[in-house]
């Protein structure tokens, strides 16, 4: 990685922009960052760790004071940096999150934190990220390095140097799992650590489960008296062999925890022992259960034959109660016969009777009907006789005229529509005539629309010649406006240039009379050193200025002025001064910004500006209304063309029209003039064609009724003459002598109804008790009552023996079962101990190991031991320059001792001295010594971060670090090692305000504090 170019604004001591150009530095290879201290060396390195991580190390854990403190509140906050890779040139530019006016109103707003980073691609600069998140990623991917790493490689820090040589083991751990990210050896001690503890507690579950098992089956054989021994006994043995190693505080600890659960896997022969014993009562059990089964089995049996036999006497029981209820309703049945036999004679008789019913009611209604039909016919022909028409045969006559009626009906209709269709002559007159004032009209406005369609297009073609200005005219009012801008600012600047002026003028004088004052004590300094020395004169001790012992005439001291009125004097001049100079710098600004103003307002006055404004914005308003006009007139012409458009359209229509109505005219005149000759020629001589075709239909109707009541007399004679004949026919047929006796006879439907059922019902009735009664008297049963209380009581008994059997085989056959399943339970988790234990024993050995426990003398994790392997290649690294820094005499080693009090080890450094042979700790080497041994320890660090992030090139490097404890051999040694650096191409920067390193190293960038407070970057 090689930085080409550093921008700073508003950062750190820094308020305008500053650049910084590393390219030239190239051909030297080394160059100097000097500077006072407190100018801002560092903070360019602070910048260059800003833009590319978006943070500064020095910074963190307090506030981020990266805005600069002399920044105005419009000034911007950012850093630009280039640099380059072998995947190509980059540039970041970054701003923090700083406070801003706001855009709109009073007070400060929060302006964000802002990243861009662009890549360069065939001269130009494209885009990569503008996100913060997306940012970070591109530039991890394209630097391979890590914040730590960055600072450990390229910029090593102040203060990072002996940091790493002194630090502890845990310090130094800390640094190295941030550089080489072994956080996940950590994550796999973790693991392992959890894993070892599952372990632990599935064995130590696997265990309590085994002895609970166990104890819920040796409850069961107490409780179930299985045993042969005493219940104490059996209970007694698990408590004194299992309870106090493996049920009681063994598993309690296995559980928690504090145990060890491989221990715990020695009770196994005594849990087999106790297996052996619960399968023996299992044993019993299983006898016990089928003993219980069979009786059981025997009781149900019983249970059922006495069941059995109580239900063959109540069957009994019941057949003794039905067969004396069937005798006595057969007695009171038999007891009603003589009534049953008079009802079944009524009832046959209202059966022949009813059979004659039909021919006795047809024939009286048939000599009704005929004694009707004579009057019927008796009254037609009274009303036919009233018209005096003679007509020998009638029907004849009634068929012509009905003939004659049908031509008369149409002519009637006709009459009836006459208005309605001299009504629709009409109409079609006033649709015709309305037709041709309508084509007149449509005529006149075809004439007229050409003319407004002419005039409308003068109208668009004038509205669009102003429209077109607009652009000018915007152009004019935008100049028109900043010239009364100008204006304002010339009134306003003027105001301010005789308040300026004024104030230049007091600090002016104000300055003279402080450089008068000066002049006056400085004078009166001088006229009074000779009173001044007169007053340190003693008698005997020579004068400072002749040399003489005696003093005659010692000059007086009267007007005493010391070195500090001067000093102060001085003060108030140069700070007059200052206030001159800002009062001319304010003047000279003020006429600078008059002399545009004037420029800008071109002559023109305040009143002369904003009326040109006015008239400007006047012309602007007109022509962009001309532009709106413009729209709807073409709108309207648009309109007027589609309305010539329809008019063409709607003349067609309206001559097509105006034809159709002319035709449906004539049509209807003469279907009129037809329909006016028909209705006269059927009226005849009535008034209208209706009253004699209403005469007629009369006249007919009269014929019609005489010819259908003569028919219907006839018919219904005959009718009347066969009903009497049938009648008398059926009634000598039958057992009756006349009508009077069938009617006699003849009952209701319900009278028969009635009769009928009682009959059947008492058949049915004493059949069905004679069947019920003679099936009973087969079965020979007892005349005295049946007696069910001692049958009852021995059922009940045998169902409770059998009740108490299938609970005591229950019982029994569930308690061989549960013993069955504690027993299999406890066996198969007491088979699984053993592999258990194995893989625990197996996890807590390498879990201890991992973390530095047990067997791991040397107390070093695994992440420890990596970090020493990383170490040693770091300290070998380092001693091949610290071997030719101190001239053979140091070299560093790596020491995994064991620390003092348990504390973390594996990665101390302690000092080799070849002058004494014996190694030593870093914290005893000099400051010089530290020095060259920390810078070489850093190098090597550096090499080896190289390395491990994908062997990267690192072609800038940068070292901030105080030189000034160095002594000059010492220093001539670390210039050789830093120059050895900038071979292959590499530019080395170093920070140091040392004045040899400023003599050695002629490329330098200079950091200067100005008088007004903020920085400026200078190179030479």
């Amino acid at each position: 990685m090689q930085l080409h170019r550093l921008e700073v604004e508003g950062f750190g001591p820094f308020r305008a922009r500053q650049l910084v150009d590393f390219d030239v530095f190239a051909d030297d290879g080394i160059f100097l960052i000097a500077g006072r201290t407190g100018a801002g060396k560092s903070s360019i390195l602070d910048a260059v760790c800003f833009a590319l991580y978006g943070g500064v190390p020095r910074y963190e854990g307090g506030e981020k004071r990266l805005r600069s403190d002399h920044c105005e509140p419009d000034d911007v906050t950012q850093v630009v940096v280039e640099f380059s890779t072998s995947a190509g040139r980059y540039r970041v530019t970054r701003s923090p999150e700083y406070e801003r006016p706001k855009k709109r109103g009073g007070g400060l707003t929060v302006q964000p934190a802002a990243v861009q980073l662009d890549v360069l691609v065939g001269g130009e600069w494209i885009g990569l990220a503008a996100k913060e998140r997306e940012a970070a990623y591109e530039l991890d991917e394209i630097l391979q390095l890590s914040r730590e790493q960055f600072l450990q490689v390229i910029l090593l820090a102040q203060n990072r140097f002996s940091e790493f040589l002194l630090a502890g083991s845990k310090d130094r751990q800390a640094l190295l799992r941030r550089l080489f990210g072994t956080e996940r050896f950590e994550d796999v001690q973790a693991r392992f650590d959890e894993r070892r503890r599952e372990a632990e507690r599935a064995l130590g579950s696997r265990l309590a489960t085994v002895a609970a098992r166990l104890d819920e089956g040796e409850r069961i054989v107490v409780a179930a008296e299985l045993a042969r021994e005493p219940a104490a006994e059996i209970g007694s043995e698990p408590a004194d062999e299992l309870g106090g190693e493996l049920s009681g505080e063994r598993v309690g600890g296995i559980v928690d925890g504090a145990g060890d659960p491989a221990e715990s896997v020695a009770v196994a022969g005594t849990t087999q022992e106790r297996l052996a014993r619960l399968r023996q009562a299992k044993a019993r059990a299983d006898y016990r259960a089928e003993r219980r089964v069979a009786e059981h089995a025997e009781a149900e049996r019983l249970s059922s034959a006495a069941d059995a036999a109580l239900s063959a006497l109540r069957d009994d029981q019941r057949a003794q109660v039905e067969r004396d209820r069937a005798r006595a309703a057969l007695a009171r049945l038999d007891a009603e016969e003589p009534q049953i036999a008079q009802a079944r004679s009524e009832w046959e008789n209202a059966r022949a009777a009813e059979i004659l019913r039909a021919p006795i009611n047809a024939a009286a209604t048939a000599v009704a009907a005929s004694a009707l039909a004579r009057d019927a016919e008796s009254r037609a022909r009274t009303a036919w006789e009233a018209y005096g028409i003679d007509a020998p045969d009638l029907a004849e006559w009634a068929e012509e005229r009905t003939r004659q009626t049908g031509s008369w009906e149409r002519a009637s209709q006709w009459e009836l529509s006459a208005p309605e269709l001299d009504a629709e002559l009409v109409a079609a007159r006033e649709d015709l005539d309305a037709l041709l004032a309508r084509r007149e009209e449509s005529e006149e406005e075809r004439r007229a629309v050409p003319a407004r369609l002419e005039e409308l297009t003068i109208q668009r073609d004038e509205a669009r010649r102003l429209a077109d200005r607009a652009d000018d005219l915007a152009s004019a009012e935008r100049a028109a406006a900043d010239r009364h801008a100008a204006a304002l600012d010339v009134v306003r600047l003027d105001a301010e240039l005789v308040v300026a002026d004024r104030a230049l003028a007091d600090a002016s004088a104000v300055l003279a009379t402080a450089q008068s004052t000066l002049a006056q004590l400085r004078q009166r300094r001088l006229d009074g050193f000779a009173g001044e020395l007169a007053t340190a004169l003693h008698e005997g001790e020579a004068c400072p200025v002749c040399g003489s012992l005696e003093h005659p005439a010692p000059a007086e001291h009267a007007d005493p002025v010391s070195a500090e009125d001067i000093d102060r004097a001085e003060a108030e001049r140069d700070r007059l001064a200052e206030r001159e100079r800002t009062a001319s710098d304010v003047v000279a600004s003020l006429r600078l910004a008059h002399a545009a103003a004037l420029t800008k307002a071109d002559g023109r006055d305040v009143d002369t500006a904003s009326s040109e404004q006015a008239q400007a914005a006047h012309a602007l308003a007109q022509s962009r209304s001309a532009a709106e006009r413009m729209r709807q007139l073409e709108e309207h012409r648009d309109a007027l063309t589609e309305r010539i458009r329809r008019l063409d359209e709607e003349r067609e229509a309206d001559e097509a029209s105006l034809a159709s109505a002319r035709e449906t005219h004539a049509l209807l005149t003469q279907r009129v003039e037809d329909t006016r000759a028909a209705i006269a020629e059927a009226r005849g001589g009535f008034a209208s064609v209706a009253e004699r075709l209403a005469a007629t239909i009369a006249e007919v109707a009269a014929a019609h009724a005489l010819i259908e009541a003569a028919a219907e007399r006839t018919r219904r004679d005959e009718t009347a003459s066969t009903a009497t004949d049938e009648r008398d026919a059926a009634i000598e047929d039958s057992v009756f002598d006349d009508v009077a006796s069938v009617e006699r006879a003849l009952r209701s439907a319900s009278d028969h109804q009635a009769l009928e059922a009682r009959v059947t019902a008492h058949s049915v009735r004493r059949e069905k008790e004679r069947e019920i009664l003679f099936d009973l008297e087969l079965r020979t049963l007892p005349e005295e009552p049946i007696d069910l209380q001692s049958a009852e009581q021995e059922s009940q008994a045998a169902r409770r023996r059998w009740t108490t059997a299938v609970d005591e085989a229950s019982r029994a056959t569930a308690m061989a079962e549960q013993l069955g399943a504690a027993i299999d339970a406890a066996a198969s988790e007491h088979a699984r101990t053993a592999d258990d234990a194995a893989e625990y024993e197996v996890l807590r050995d390498l879990a201890d190991t991992i973390a530095g426990r047990g067997a791991n003398t040397r107390k070093m994790t695994l992440e420890t031991f990596v970090l020493a392997a990383e170490l040693e290649e770091i300290v070998a690294a380092a001693n091949r320059r610290l071997g030719d820094m101190s001239t053979g005499r140091y070299q560093l080693r790596h020491s995994d001792a064991l620390a003092a009090r348990g504390a973390a080890s594996g990665l101390g450094i302690v000092v080799f001295d070849a002058f004494t042979g014996q190694t030593r700790p870093a914290q005893s080497l000099s400051g010089g010594e530290t020095f060259l041994s920390s810078l070489a320890l850093a190098l090597g660090l550096a090499e080896v971060v190289t390395a491990r992030a994908g062997g990267i090139r690192l072609d800038t490097l940068f070292i901030d670090e105080g030189f000034g404890s160095l002594d000059g051999d010492t220093l001539e040694v670390a210039m050789r090692t830093l120059d050895e650096l900038r071979q292959g191409g590499r530019t080395v920067g170093v920070i140091s305000h040392v004045e040899a390193m400023q003599e050695q190293i002629p490329a330098q960038l200079r950091v200067r504090a100005t008088s007004e407070g903020p920085s400026v970057i200078e190179s030479r």
